[in-house]
This record gives C-alpha cells, structure tokens and sequence, in this order.
C-alpha cells in the first residue's frame, strides 16, 4: 500500500509513517520545513516534499494528514481531485491499530513517560510520542507478537479510536479545550468513552475527575498516596533515579526523579502485571533511559549542568522544577537558572497565573519570546506579570561547549556557565539549548 503522511515532521505523524514503513508499505510525506525528524526518516527510505506542494500526490492509495492541516492544502485539495483517500490521524488509527492488542496511555501529563517505561518493560511494537534515549527513536517494531504500546492522544480526539486492550490514564487534567470548544462535559465524557472502550483498564485514583469513577468502572486502580511509598532519590552512574515501593511488590528503582516518575512508574507496571511476572519487571523497568526532551541532561561539567524538559504547560513545570531542585542539591549546586519558551498565546494566557508561580525556587528566569504554534500574536506583559523573580527578557540563546550566552537585540547580555540550567518549551528551544540552532 502507499500512504502519504501531510504533516510527517510532526512527531505523532512520523511515528505513524515509520509504523507502517517497518510493515512494508511504501510511504511518502511533506512537511513545511526539514527538520531532524524529517532528516531521520528519509535514512528509513521514506520520501519527503518540502515545503507542501500538489506534485508530492500522485499514485498514493491513501493521505493521511495532522489535525492542524486546512481543507485548503495543496495536497489534500490533489488527493481529493484525484479521488485518493484523505483521512486526519484520528480517522486513520483504527486502520493501522485495528487488529493489535493496544496498550493505550492517555493523560494531559505524563503520558509519554509512562509510554516510555510501559516499553521498557513489556515486549512488543511501540508508538510514542517522544523519543525514547533507550532505542533512540520514538518507535519500535517487533512483528513477533501483536502487541502495541501506544501513546493515545486526547488533543483531537484520537484516543478515542485507538482500539484499546487496556486503558491507561495519568490523570485527565483539562488540556487542548479548543478541540472540545471549552466543553468539558464533552471532554470528560471522551475521557470516560476512552476507558470503558478497554477490557483491560489501570487508572489513577486520585485524579480528580477519575476519582469520581471508582465505584462506576472496575479497573486497576493506582491511590499513589497509599500505594507508593518510601520514595527517595538516588544518583546511578550520575544519572537520576527515583527508588521507591509499590504496594506489596517491593522496591523498584526508575530513570528520573520525582513523585509523578513513581507515579508513571507504578502504572506501567500495574499494566504490565496482567501479562508479566513481577521479578521480570522490577528487573526490565532498569532498562528505561528517560525520554529525549524529558529533564534530558545534555550537558555536564564539575560545576554545571544543562537540561532540556518539553515541560510547556505549568503542571509540567511544576513538577519537573521539584525534581530540578532535589538534582541540584544532590549535585551540590546553589543556583538554579529556568530559561523558559512558552508554547502558544492561549495556553500562556490560559494559565498565566498558575505559569506564574511554577518557576518558584529559580535564582534567574529568562524569559524568551511566545512560539505561536501558528496562532496570531497577543500582547502579554511578561516584564510585569514576572517582577518577582530575577528576570531577563531575551530574544534566544547560542551555547558553545557548556556555557550558554543570552541575546537580546543580537547582543550578547550575559553568560550561564555555573550551576543547573534547565530549557522548558515544546518549541525550538530544545535546538538552541542543544547548540544546533
């Protein structure tokens, strides 16, 4: 079959494509810009069009195309024309799921993390929506069972066909509102559609909303306050660790630190269980190396280290910025630099308050300018909504070796060479802070 991916920069789209390419179909995409994803996948043999164009559409089979994509693109408009089959990702997943047994992990927080450990642990194909440092991609292929460990996405929907075996849900904090036009009746009942939809099912208790659905839906159910214990932070080999109990299955030991890592943790292996014993998995969950983007230590001196954390929405944040504080005590560090991107005007302004005081515990704030993610600017007065930190407005940042200087008007302000400094942001921050930009 040949299948053209629009939007195959995009990292739910290429891990899609690269699925169906392990499979043996013949696959295609373009995307707007090249990127290192899209560079990545033209070594797997697939064939990209930079930017969009009508020409990449010729004898395809199939056009599947990110939610972000307009009726109006070059290509949709050429496949139609040509009588090829268009359907957006959520429509596209019970054709490439349909016939797996799907580990489903949903949640606005963690999800990809427990994805992650859930891969580490269990045997079988793998979707994810991050790279994983353990195999150095976001998917993995195995065609000596059925099983598929996928990360299902509540942002347009798709979790929704995600053909779930067992239904793994983080949490079900409000997120992506916009797709559920700020219904959250609409949004929970998808939520709740999602987890009845699954046999198999292993839930946080103490989420708010699926703490209402304790007596309604029979589930594993995770009380984390009851259930974990004993959590301390260690480092192995310098690298972050969090050791801690579960239930009466003893001790485990997982890449990362804080409580939400536990937390993650304990419902990969609640999932796993059904199908695993519990010494194998104690032992296999070791495997686990974080997840690129993810508190991902990309620099490391005696008297610095520098981190890049996806973290774009103030939950996030929040909970990394703990496990960035007990680091650095562990490392003997006194001084934390946030150096922040934030991701979108709506989230921003969504959430101002909350952004506000996630940063707590930082000696400096660096704030860079807004990545709209396509949206149109809106004016947010950073300067003064911040004053109570140690703030810098900057334009971007240049590393060289492990010392990063700070721009504003393409001069240099200062330098961050001393200490932990740590990058939030779903944009192109994760590239400035890695010195490839």
């Amino acid at each position: 079959m040949k299948i053209h991916f629009i939007g195959i920069g995009g990292i739910g789209i290429s891990g899609l494509a690269q699925y169906m390419r392990y499979k043996g179909h013949e696959i295609s995409g373009s995307d707007i810009a090249d990127t290192l994803i899209t560079q990545k996948l033209r070594k797997l043999g697939i064939s990209i069009t930079i930017p969009h164009d009508a020409s990449a559409i010729n004898e395809q089979d199939l056009v599947v195309h990110s939610a972000i994509i307009r009726p109006d693109n070059p290509e949709v408009m050429a496949a139609k024309a040509k009588g090829i089959e268009v359907l957006a990702r959520r429509e596209a997943l019970p054709q490439i799921l349909g016939d797996l047994k799907v580990y489903a992990v949903a949640g606005a927080h963690g999800k990809s993390t427990t994805t992650a450990i859930l891969t580490a642990i269990m045997d079988g194909s793998a979707i994810i929506g991050a790279e994983s440092k353990a195999f150095g991609s976001n998917v993995r292929y195995d065609d000596t069972n059925d099983v598929m460990i996928f990360e299902a996405d509540e942002s347009d929907g798709s979790f929704l066909n995600s053909n779930p075996h067992c239904a793994i849900v983080v949490n079900a904090e409000p997120e992506h509102m916009e797709y559920y036009d700020y219904n959250f009746e609409l949004f929970y009942e998808s939520y709740k559609t999602f987890i009845k939809s699954a046999p198999c099912r292993v839930l946080n208790a103490e989420d708010p909303f699926l703490s209402k659905l304790v007596n309604e839906i029979e589930a594993h159910w995770l009380y984390p306050s009851r259930d974990i214990a004993n959590i301390e932070y260690i480092l192995i080999n310098d690298e972050p660790h969090t050791r801690f109990t579960l239930k009466d299955f003893g001790s485990f030991d997982v890449w990362g630190f804080g409580k939400h890592i536990a937390l993650d943790a304990s419902l990969a292996i609640l999932a796993a269980r059904e199908s695993m014993d519990i010494e194998t998995i104690r032992e296999k969950i070791l495997t686990f190396k974080g997840i690129k983007k993810r508190f991902d230590i990309v620099g490391v001196e005696d008297d610095s280290v520098i981190i890049d954390d996806y973290g774009h929405h103030p939950t996030e944040i929040k909970a990394t910025f703990e496990s960035v504080k007990e680091y650095a005590q562990l490392k003997g560090f006194d001084k934390i630099t946030a150096i922040w991107q934030p991701h979108k005007y709506s989230r921003t302004i969504d959430n101002l308050e909350e952004f506000i005081n996630c940063f707590e515990g930082a000696q400096e704030l660096i704030i860079l300018p807004v990545w709209s993610a396509g949206e149109a600017k809106r004016e947010i007065d950073f300067a003064q909504k911040f004053k109570r930190y140690n703030l810098t407005m900057a334009d971007n940042i240049k590393r060289a070796d492990n010392t990063i200087s700070v721009i504003k008007d393409k001069e240099e302000l200062k330098t961050l060479d001393k200490g932990l400094i740590i990058g939030f942001g779903a944009g192109d921050l994760t590239y400035q802070i890695r010195g490839i930009a």
